[in-house]
């Protein structure tokens, strides 16, 4: 099929390579424009811009697609189908029409469950035992259109937004080249109205640790940001981010290090803290970081 692709960041990377080793036709590459990173604050490519760059691919990113010109130059690309994956724009019904078969959204959730921006982190911080990707036939709500397909995957108890962000992403490739495949057989399924519920934006204000609520939801807290933005604690005075844990068999007061470990006493329970970043270090396991940064039981969080 002829596809104009539309994704930005590493997620969308492993889509975009499934569908050129298919043999699609890809007409175009949408992405996010570059934007200044690093200590030069250069500009510097999104992942999908570079990798598209490395396979010869077009690419475009406008700012808004909400021009007449910007819909005019996508509707000329003439395409039979959009892949979109975590693109960062809206598409306007102009464009969603454009294309002969409509847009393909690939969202990594089980709709309606977690439709928005953070679906990975939530179901995480939530405590959801599963969740998976779903092919879904875009329309004007926000992730509100019919499904094509669906997969499920259980969330591991001390899995990570990002380990389970890269097996999403790999799944999410798989079905779309699938839903490709059978585009002519599927049947589209409504989402229900029942069990709606919005994966709203990471706010950098949810990273603090707050040592008073249980064991659970800390562990929670610190698998579901990690690696971004990075569940934090104060040790001494240094703000320390918290990148893995498990929850402990132990107790104590709630914020206290209980033992030469970092188990670390909740409201009840204990979690510990197993990979750690201080301000302008590499993250390490637990056993390295106490070696250069070592934290007595005894300390109070």
């Amino acid at each position: 099929m002829r596809i104009v692709f539309m994704g930005t960041p590493e997620f969308s990377v492993p889509v975009l390579e499934a569908l050129v080793a298919a043999g699609h036709e890809i007409a175009a590459v949408y992405c996010q424009p570059p934007r200044p990173a690093g200590r030069g604050k250069k500009d510097r490519p999104t992942p999908v811009h570079a990798r598209a760059v490395e396979l010869g691919l077009e690419v475009r990113h406008p700012v808004s697609l909400k021009t007449p010109e910007a819909q005019a130059e996508f509707a000329e690309l003439n395409a039979d189908v959009a892949v979109v994956v975590a693109y960062g724009l809206l598409l306007p019904q102009a464009v969603l029409d454009a294309p002969e078969r409509g847009c393909l959204n690939i969202h990594a959730s089980l709709l309606p469950r977690w439709r928005g921006a953070a679906p990975i982190h939530r179901a995480i911080m939530a405590g959801d035992s599963e969740t998976g990707v779903c092919i879904m036939q875009m329309e004007a709500g926000l992730d509100t259109g019919p499904v094509l397909l669906r997969a499920s995957t259980p969330i591991g108890a001390e899995e990570t937004t990002a380990g389970l962000h890269d097996r999403l992403s790999e799944m999410g490739a798989i079905k779309i080249v699938e839903a490709l495949s059978r585009l002519n057989d599927l049947t589209p399924e409504p989402q229900p109205d029942d069990g709606v519920i919005y994966a709203a934006k990471i706010d950098k204000a949810e990273a603090r640790i707050d040592w008073a609520r249980s064991a659970e939801e800390v562990d929670r807290q610190i698998r579901g940001l990690s690696p971004f933005p990075g569940a934090w604690t104060e040790i001494d005075g240094q703000r320390i981010k918290v990148l893995a844990s498990r929850v402990a068999e132990a107790s104590g007061p709630a914020g206290q290090v209980l033992d030469e470990t970092l188990t670390v006493a909740c409201a009840t329970g204990a979690v510990s803290l197993l990979r750690l970043q201080r301000a302008g270090k590499g993250a390490q396991d637990a056993d390295m970081f106490l070696r250069g940064f070592p934290v007595s039981e005894g300390t109070q969080l």
